[in-house]
């Protein structure tokens, strides 16, 4: 990228996301761009890479374009900035390098056509032809069954720390459980198996260490957490596992 453009500023998002999980690069991106600065984007979580999957670019919203594989990583990310005004396939190849190979997409394709759109040497429209929208995969959306006392979830990302992103926010705990207030408290079943009795709290020096938790993250999601210890390690959970809360 930065042999294209040579005043980039290249932020390096994460380079942990699990191999292979889409789901888990299109968490990372939706959670960390709405707090970046108006730019190009460049994400890379691509199994299909050298298939018949199609590279694709998003103008969002808010102004920002994204880069990556149209296998559905790219838009939950656009759907934060702003919604997915336009997409373009990437198939103008005196933007990529001027050879190419069909495993390495993310070097061949993707960052020098990035690179190409944050110097200006082209305007979006030049990449490729338009793409509807409607016509880009979408991963099936997380989402939380609510009912008078009860939440059924999924595990939509488990972090570096071991704590579970659920799918609902603080809305669908209203919903099911009315006025929750620190303290309160609740049981967790994750998968078939009890994952023990979690604490309502705001952060997780609310409760002792060691303890289960249940709160609301810094992207309003529902979260699980042991305080100062690994949760997803203690009950092995990983994304897409099925979660009850239900009052203890």
């Amino acid at each position: 990228m930065l042999s294209i453009c040579r005043d980039a500023q290249i932020i390096d998002v994460s380079h942990t996301v699990r191999k292979y999980a889409i789901a888990d690069g299109a968490f990372i991106l939706r959670s960390a761009l709405p707090f970046m600065p108006i730019g190009v984007h460049v994400g890379v979580v691509d199994p299909g890479v050298g298939t018949d999957r199609r590279p694709i670019g998003i103008r969002a919203g808010r102004g920002d374009i994204l880069i990556g594989p149209d296998n559905g990583l790219l838009l939950p990310a656009a759907d934060a900035l702003g919604g997915a005004a336009e997409a373009r396939e990437l198939s103008n190849r005196d933007l990529w390098l001027a050879a190419t190979t069909a495993t390495f997409h993310g070097r061949d394709v993707f960052a020098p056509v990035a690179a190409h759109l944050a110097a200006a040497d082209v305007p979006f429209e030049a990449i490729g032809p338009v793409v509807a929208v409607a016509d880009l995969v979408r991963l099936a959306p997380h989402v939380a069954s609510v009912e008078d006392g009860r939440i059924e979830t999924e595990v939509t990302y488990v972090d570096s720390f071991g704590n579970l992103r659920l799918a609902g926010g603080r809305g669908d705990l209203m919903t099911a459980f009315g006025d929750a207030e620190d303290g309160d408290r609740f049981t967790v079943t994750v998968g078939s198996e009890l994952a023990g009795t979690a604490t309502f709290a705001r952060s997780f020096g609310h409760v002792a260490g060691g303890s289960m938790l249940l709160y609301v993250d810094s992207s309003g999601d529902l979260a699980l957490a042991d305080n100062r210890a690994d949760l997803g390690a203690r009950i092995g959970a990983v994304a897409g596992d099925p979660v009850r809360i239900e009052r203890a």
